[in-house]
């Protein structure tokens, strides 16, 4: 997740404003961002908030919402609402499964729901995740790959995918 990190905090800029969501892909990013400057960061994270608390002149903003304490994330109506208030220049986003037919998959209809409002107030989708993610569909859809601006990953994906990706116009980048 480390190699992740540093590929994903290489495309965010001084001055960004972006959205992290719960995952602990985007708990790694944000350690991986504090030497940058003036950022704004929006997250349903109660771990990132916890984690950037102490980073100066950055704007760190809550979504507010319900609790889901298995993940420590704030979900639900509220969270939704405050995230249609706002609209930034990435979203930077995990899931549990990404496969050709399939689209990008998480596990639950929170973090998914969560996810897609994400995307809608975003310029730029980056989704990050690790390799073993590669191939596998989860319970519910975020998105087609096609809603996706680029892929960060921890390996070289097979040739299928970097062919889908090309086809696409999908960038994906990996150490």
């Amino acid at each position: 997740k480390h190699a992740i990190a540093e590929l994903v905090s290489a495309s965010i800029v001084d001055g960004d404003h972006i959205m992290l969501d719960d995952s602990s892909t985007s708990l790694y990013i944000a350690k991986h961002l504090k030497e940058k400057k003036d950022l704004t960061v929006i997250t349903n994270s109660v771990e990132i908030i916890v984690e950037l608390s102490d980073v100066e002149g950055w704007n760190i903003m809550s979504t507010g919402g319900r609790l889901k304490s298995d993940s420590l994330a704030l979900v639900g109506s509220q969270c939704h609402q405050m995230i249609r208030n706002y609209h930034v220049d990435k979203v930077v986003m995990s899931c549990k499964g990404i496969d050709p037919a399939g689209g990008i998959t998480d596990s639950s209809e929170y973090h998914a729901s969560t996810k897609q409002a994400m995307m809608a107030a975003a310029n730029q989708t980056i989704l990050a995740l690790d390799y073993s993610k590669f191939d596998k569909i989860s319970f519910v859809k975020i998105a087609e790959l096609s809603d996706l601006d680029c892929i960060v990953t921890n390996r070289e994906p097979a040739r299928q995918w970097l062919q889908l990706f090309d086809q696409l116009h999908l960038r994906c980048f990996y150490p």
